[in-house]
C-alpha cells in the first residue's frame, strides 16, 4: 500500500465496535479487498466531461488515475456514490477500474498555472477519488459491440438498484478495454442523497429512468439475475461495502448528521431495495417490452 497522509476520520482510529467488527469479519473472508490510498504527484490533463470536473493525475505509485475531486461542482456526495455504485458493482462480479483514495497535498496545486484547475486543487485538498485510468480504452458503443443478455441484465440490475441514471445511449459510461466491458462513471447515483428527505419512499420506487438505459433491449435475463444478485448482496456485504466511505466526507455533506447516522441511511436504503427488488425488475421487464 502507498504511503499517504494520516486521516484519524479516515485510519479508523474512531471507528465503532461495531464497524471494526464488520471490517475484521469481511477482511478475514476476503470477500471484498479494502481500498488502496495513493498520494497525487502530478497533474496531467483535465477531462472536460460533465459537472464532476474530472482530470488524468499520476500517483505516488506510478500509475495514472481519473481523479473524481471533491471540490468540484457535483461535490463529495458524487464521490460517495461512485464508491458505492463501484464496489457494488464489483461485488457482483462486473467489471470496474480498481477504485482508490487519492490525497492531494495542499501544496499541490500552487504550480498549476490554470487559475481555474488551481481552485479546484485548492477546494480539494484531503481525500479524493480516483479510478484506475485504463489506457488505449475506447467507449463502448451497442452499434459495434454486442452484449449477450446476461450481460445486459446483471448492469440494467445493477443500475436500477443504485437508480444511476447516467447510463444512456447519449453517454453509455462504458468503456471497451482488452476486448472486455468495463463500467465507469457511477457518480450520479443515488440521487436520493441529493435531497435526502423520504428516503424510505425511494427505496422502494421503480427506477422509471430505466427506459433509457442504453442495455435494456438486450435485457432478456433479468429474473434470474434478481435471485443471483439478492444472494450475492448480503446485508454483511452491504454494511461493509458502505462502511468503506470515510466519515469526514459523510459528515461534510448537507444534512447534518454523524457519520453513522448517515451511514445506517445508506444500509437502510440498499438492503430495503434489494429486498423489493421485484419492483425495480418489474418496471424494466415493462420498459423493455415497448423496444420489442
Amino acid at each position: 500500500m502507498a504511503n499517504f497522509q494520516a486521516d484519524p476520520l479516515f485510519t479508523g482510529e474512531n471507528d465503532t465496535d461495531e464497524k471494526k467488527g464488520i471490517n475484521a469479519e469481511l477482511h478475514m473472508s476476503h470477500t471484498i479487498p479494502p481500498l488502496r490510498t495513493v498520494n497525487v504527484t502530478r497533474y496531467v490533463t483535465p477531462l472536460r466531461e460533465g459537472g464532476s470536473l474530472p482530470a488524468i493525475a499520476e500517483a505516488d505509485d506510478g500509475f495514472l488515475y481519473v481523479l473524481k475531486f471533491r471540490g468540484a461542482g457535483q461535490g463529495i456526495k458524487a464521490l460517495i456514490a461512485e464508491l458505492l455504485g463501484g464496489e457494488i458493482a464489483r461485488a457482483l462480479g462486473l467489471k470496474v477500474p480498481e477504485i482508490v483514495f487519492a490525497y492531494v497535498d495542499e501544496a499541490f496545486g500552487r504550480t498549476e498555472p490554470d487559475e481555474e484547475i488551481q481552485d479546484l486543487l485548492k477546494f480539494s485538498e484531503g481525500l479524493n477519488l480516483g479510478l484506475h485510468y485504463l489506457s488505449g480504452a475506447i467507449a463502448f458503443d451497442p452499434a459495434v459491440t454486442i452484449i449477450d443478455a446476461k450481460l445486459a441484465s446483471q448492469i440494467v440490475w445493477l443500475d436500477s438498484l443504485i437508480t444511476n441514471v447516467d447510463r444512456t445511449s447519449r453517454n453509455t459510461n462504458m468503456l471497451m478495454w482488452n476486448k472486455t466491458l468495463w463500467l465507469i462513471d457511477h457518480g450520479a447515483s443515488f440521487y436520493f442523497h441529493h435531497s435526502w428527505d423520504n428516503w424510505e419512499e425511494h427505496a422502494t420506487r421503480p427506477f422509471t429512468q430505466v427506459k433509457d438505459h442504453v442495455l435494456l433491449p438486450w435485457a432478456g435475463e433479468l429474473e434470474s439475475v434478481n435471485e443471483a444478485f439478492r444472494s450475492l448482496l448480503t446485508p454483511e456485504r452491504i454494511r461493509y461495502i458502505v462502511s468503506m466511505i470515510p466519515d469526514n466526507w459523510l459528515t461534510a455533506a448537507a444534512p447534518p448528521g454523524t457519520a453513522d447516522e448517515k451511514r445506517k441511511v445508506y444500509i437502510q436504503f440498499l438492503t430495503t431495495r434489494i429486498a423489493h427488488s421485484a419492483i425495480f425488475v418489474k418496471e424494466a421487464q415493462h420498459a423493455r417490452e415497448a423496444f420489442i
